[in-house]
């Protein structure tokens, strides 16, 4: 039968219980144990035994069986547990019994009765008494077949989670790797605490904002794309350990490993700095999937190891690697160089830059990402990135060209970034300087000057250890995802009608 034509049926239901004077949505229901409850407590039973104890239960209708005089409902709530009703037609009255028959599939029902065991030990409940909490006015998909459709599992993630039990144990056990990270960080003295998400200025990442208007103030806000300047300023402040996980925006791509709303954690240790955050990294990581169970596991065919300690390769290193070892982009420290040696082994430099203002240190994060990224199977922490794309960073004291920054990849993912960070505000002056002259060129994505920011610096910013995770690609690793859309509720997708 169609949906529309299952649609009306229901909806012939919903006037008969209202012309009987029922309410099919009441405000209020009774309970005394859920599903996984009842199956805790009562699981002694022998078959064939009744307990002598009322109980009440709630919850939708996933299966039903009925057969004459006795009809069988299959009850499944919040717990993620099943419990079975038998109603008897010499239990209720004839009105109760036909109603009782008449439920269908997705009804929400809350049922009071005696717990038993059937004789062939399933734990059941005798009904006595029922009540509809929630007429459903559309069949849930089959039960055999769920829903194929990953659209309709993204835009209807509400079926996805009562017809794909894999996708309720990915978004219960984000909620736990959140719980963990927070947890970690709480037993180490950092201080949870909340940066603005609607900001003036856009840094602390070189990304696209998302833009909107304040009209009180006759003012352009941004989404944030990073917590990291607010953040900062806490630490001069003189909060010495920080932490924030929340939501970041970057108006930029979609795709398996982006999302234009994402989940960042990111954490500032005062008197630190980037190899106390490599540190707190194998540390965190590595202690949430133990918890979990998941010190070694397997990610897309690929078995990995979080023991630390990790292996930690310079970014020159992995490219020469990987790449070709003639690529040495610390002898090819220019545009005009590094060009002609990519160009020598094959490699396009418009494919890797696609339309993007092409700087020196763009041209090496495209070449690693492209070519290199993919390849970091087992945790791996790369160091020491050009500072021009690093400008938040501290320059390395024996080579101004690069700064003391890792990032963090396993399984393919990049997982993190971090910093010894920046605190001469002269200097970052200087880069906010660069920034600006890349804007006035056309690189969207370069940072403006945070004169506030600057202004904090000078108070005086401590030695600082920075640290962002991105929550939502180590959910990806630890619940074996190969899409970010996977572990991300209501990710962003196409309109219908663009599609």
């Amino acid at each position: 039968m169609a949906v529309s034509a299952l649609r009306e049926e229901r909806l012939r239901k919903l006037e008969a219980l209202k012309r009987q004077g029922l309410d099919p949505y009441p405000a209020r229901c009774q309970v005394s144990h859920s599903a996984a409850q009842l199956h805790q407590v009562f699981d002694g039973l022998a078959p064939g035994e009744q307990s002598e104890q009322s109980v009440w239960v709630t919850g939708r209708i996933r299966a039903r069986r009925i057969m004459g005089k006795a009809s069988f409902l299959d009850l499944r709530d919040g717990s993620g547990a099943s419990i079975q009703l038998f109603a008897a037609a010499s239990d209720l009255e004839a009105a109760d019994y036909r109603r009782f028959t008449e439920l269908d599939i997705g009804d929400h029902l809350q049922t009071g009765g005696i717990v038993f065991k059937t004789k062939r030990g399933e734990l059941s409940v005798r009904v006595q008494e029922f009540a509809l909490l929630s007429k459903s006015l559309r069949p849930l998909p089959e039960k055999r077949q769920g829903l194929r459709d990953v659209q309709i599992r993204y835009r209807q993630r509400y079926l996805d989670l009562l017809t794909n039990e894999r996708s309720r144990q990915v978004f219960q056990k984000r909620s736990k790797i959140i719980s963990l990270m927070r947890a970690f960080l709480d037993e180490r003295g950092f201080l949870e605490i909340e940066t603005p998400i609607l900001q003036p200025l856009y840094g602390g990442a070189l990304a696209r904002p998302f833009t909107t208007h304040h009209h009180e103030l006759d003012q352009t806000l941004y989404l944030r794309i990073s917590d990291e300047l607010y953040l900062k300023r806490l630490i001069i402040g003189g909060f010495d350990r920080i932490y924030e996980i929340g939501k970041d925006f970057r108006n930029e791509g979609v795709s398996t490993e982006h999302n234009p709303e994402f989940t960042m954690m990111e954490c500032y240790q005062a008197y630190a700095d980037y190899h106390d955050m490599m540190k707190l990294t194998e540390t965190m990581i590595h202690s949430s999937a133990q918890e979990l169970g998941q010190a070694k596991l397997s990610y897309q065919g690929q078995e990995i190891d979080l023991t630390p300690p990790w292996k930690r390769i310079t970014l020159k290193q992995a490219i020469q690697e990987e790449v070709d070892p003639r690529v040495d982009i610390e002898e090819y420290s220019t545009l005009g160089s590094l060009g002609p040696i990519l160009t020598e082994i094959d490699i396009d430099i418009d494919a890797l830059l696609q339309g993007e203002l092409p700087t020196w240190g763009k041209l090496v994060d495209k070449l690693f990402s492209r070519y290199v990224e993919p390849k970091l199977i087992q945790p791996t922490l790369v160091l020491d990135y050009p500072s021009e794309i690093s400008p938040l960073a501290k320059k390395k004291p024996d080579g101004p060209d690069w700064a003391e920054r890792f990032e963090i990849f396993i399984g393919g993912l990049e997982l993190g970034n971090a910093f010894s960070e920046l605190n001469d505000p002269l200097d970052q002056r200087e880069r906010f300087q660069w920034m600006e002259k890349l804007r006035q060129a056309g690189d969207e994505e370069a940072q403006a000057t945070d004169e506030d920011f600057l202004m904090a610096l000078e108070y005086g910013m401590p030695p600082t250890g920075g640290l962002g995770i991105g929550v939502d690609r180590l959910v990806m690793l630890l619940t074996d995802s190969a899409s970010i859309r996977e572990v991300i509720l209501f990710p962003a997708l196409r309109t219908r009608d663009a599609d």
